[in-house]
């Protein structure tokens, strides 16, 4: 089965669904990861005094996560870090367009709607628009993941907020997705943050406690049409 990833950020597709790549691709599965922002720029003031040598050295960090989660592959794009506000809507759907039309993926994961971060909603937003339910559409599921740091922090004032209803088992996976979060050393914070290792394993126990497992993902299923 083909399974597409769509994230806006470097480190998204980690903290969001890591473990559960890392658990899928070792099933067999074939799993496809985009990653539609640059990610750095908005730390300068202005995008074009970015540091062009950082965001290669990003997109290296990029490739060797995806390596250890065991990804078939992996798209990277040049949309401006924090900033997909500034790009037509209709430019991120066709990029999530043609990604589809390639790789006819069956479940796409991706950001849920209700985050704090711009790029992550309009994300959202891009992905429904490019996966309406027509009759040759390949996508039969879709579940949006939570990134933290990012999803917990609107603090329920962005509707809709996040009611995962999936949970996927990572006991296994979970020692995996922290060595691919330490390939993006310049966006791990120190515990108490969210982005630490810690904390990382903290939210995966969390929510095992949830269903009666070691360590688990979350996901709110969008549609699932079986």
């Amino acid at each position: 089965m083909n399974i597409l990833v769509v994230a806006a950020h470097p480190d998204d597709e980690v903290l969001g669904c890591g473990g559960t790549i890392a658990r899928l691709t070792q099933e067999g599965h074939d799993v496809y990861i985009a990653i539609l922002g640059e990610g750095i720029t908005s730390r300068y003031e202005k995008r074009e005094e970015a540091d062009q040598t950082l965001v290669k050295e990003l997109q290296g960090r990029c490739e060797k996560a995806a390596g250890l989660l065991g990804a078939k592959d992996l798209f990277l794009y040049g949309l401006p870090d924090n900033r997909f506000d500034t790009v037509p809507l209709l430019d991120v759907i066709k990029i999530i367009e043609g990604l589809i039309e390639h790789l006819q993926p069956r479940v796409i994961f991706t950001h849920h709607g209700g985050d704090l971060n711009i790029d992550h909603v309009i994300m959202h937003r891009a992905v429904l628009t490019a996966t309406r339910p027509v009759e040759d559409q390949s996508v039969r599921e879709i579940c949006a993941f939570e990134v933290p740091s990012s999803t917990e922090w609107s603090f329920q004032q962005f509707d809709p907020t996040f009611h995962p209803n999936v949970f996927v088992d990572i006991s296994k996976t979970v020692n995996v997705k922290i060595k691919a979060l330490s390939c993006y050393d310049t966006e791990v914070r120190a515990f108490p943050h969210p982005r630490s290792p810690e904390a990382i394993c903290a939210i995966s126990r969390r929510w095992g406690t949830v269903v009666g497992r070691e360590a688990v993902e979350a996901f709110e299923m969008i549609r699932s049409i079986r």
